[in-house]
């Protein structure tokens, strides 16, 4: 079975070559900016004049109004592709889609030197160490490319003065032995992962460690130019020091997701409320340094790739103030415990016991996954109701 999964690399590039990316990801965001500009006008119209209300746009739409009234009056939109453009309006209309679901906020503005990016399709070429994009060309890069196939599109975007090209590949599945057929995995802040097997993975904790070099640049940069050259080679650092901070944090996910999808059957996680936890300003800088989102992201996929069963628990089940042992529940169990101590006797680390809990709950027929929070209330009735767990 044949899966698609992102590939990214940097891109080996000259003063030539930098420049004319940088042409298309203006050419991108400008189109974005002027879309959202635009449609935020057509939504505000239709608020106050709801009898003469227009249709909102499409993204073909909105590409036909941007070829008749912005392309002739700037046309250095035609020295780079016309799909650095299209892809930056149908990125806008799917951000606007999230949002009138409720998925994710309003889109912003886009602002220069912040998350540059653009979409390319047509005749793509890929051979060793090289690739070639519509308009641009052959663009070298540092490490082998994959080749056998050739992809319908690539996006290229820039990380500080860096830039890296991505598309997707065809992946073949891989079975792999499995050495534990069910485990729980418990997320925490003090540790990142707890698995009911006994072993604790910790988090890279990157933030905390260049936290005082980032603030003394961010200081050193306080009081220079905007604009000028001493200011732009200090957001540079600044960013180099962001990307470094992301990367340890990245690369220990990763190892870490490989590790349990390879080497466990089933494996067993709470659904997290993420943007909740956010939201408690004490711990909020913790979560965040931890990857809990991408941690998520990289499991879900790699349990597909590596044949393994992924059953998410809903957030609702108390899965911390629950015995391993008897099944017994608490009212109530301070974050600052981090003992779980039971009637039965049982004594243990608390998100230990956690995720031993998780692990009878992954066999249980009431916690499989994909339960709705309308159904949370009667799982956790049924799950109550079973004094041993299952």
């Amino acid at each position: 079975m044949v899966t698609l999964l992102g590939f990214k690399t940097q891109l080996r590039l000259n003063n030539a070559q930098r420049t004319l990316l940088a042409q298309h990801s203006g050419v991108a965001r400008h189109a974005y900016n002027w879309g959202l500009g635009l449609t935020k006008a057509i939504l505000d119209n239709n608020k106050l004049n709801p009898q003469d209300k227009i249709k909102f746009p499409t993204a073909i739409d909105l590409h036909k109004w941007l070829v008749a009234m912005v392309k002739p009056k700037n046309p250095w939109y035609y020295e780079v592709s016309k799909c650095a453009p299209q892809y930056a309006l149908r990125a806008l209309r799917e951000a606007w889609d999230r949002c009138f679901k409720n998925i994710g906020g309003a889109p912003r503005f886009k602002k220069k030197g912040k998350n540059d990016s653009f979409t390319l399709d047509g005749l793509i070429k890929l051979e060793s160490r090289r690739i070639k994009v519509p308009v641009i060309g052959w663009l070298k890069t540092y490490e082998t490319l994959p080749t056998g196939f050739t992809p319908k599109s690539i996006t290229i975007s820039r990380t500080a003065d860096r830039w890296f090209i991505s598309f997707k590949i065809e992946a073949h599945l891989q079975e792999t032995p499995k050495v534990v057929d069910v485990v729980g995995c418990d997320l925490g802040v003090k540790r990142l992962v707890t698995l009911s097997t006994g072993e604790t993975f910790e988090g890279s904790k990157s933030y905390k460690k260049y936290e005082a070099k980032l603030s003394r640049l961010q200081w050193l940069n306080r009081r220079k130019k905007k604009g000028s050259n001493n200011d732009k080679k200090a957001q540079v650092k600044i960013a180099r020091l962001h990307r470094k901070i992301a990367n340890i944090r990245k690369d220990t996910l990763h190892k870490i997701t490989t590790y349990i999808a390879k080497n466990h059957g089933e494996i067993v996680r709470e659904d997290l409320n993420v943007r909740g936890m956010m939201a408690n300003h004490k711990l909020a800088k913790s979560i965040g340094n931890m990857g809990f989102y991408e941690f998520r992201r990289q499991l879900t996929y790699k349990c597909e790739l590596y044949g393994s069963k992924l059953t998410v628990v809903d957030r609702w089940f108390p899965s911390s103030k629950t015995c391993s042992n008897c099944g017994q529940k608490k009212d109530s169990l301070l974050l600052s415990a981090r003992v779980f101590s039971c009637n039965c006797g049982i004594s243990l680390d608390r998100d230990l016991n956690a995720s031993l809990v998780l692990a009878k709950a992954g066999s249980c027929p009431v916690t499989a996954c994909g339960v709705d929070r309308a159904d949370s209330t009667t799982m956790k009735q049924e799950v109550d109701s079973q004094p041993s767990g299952c």
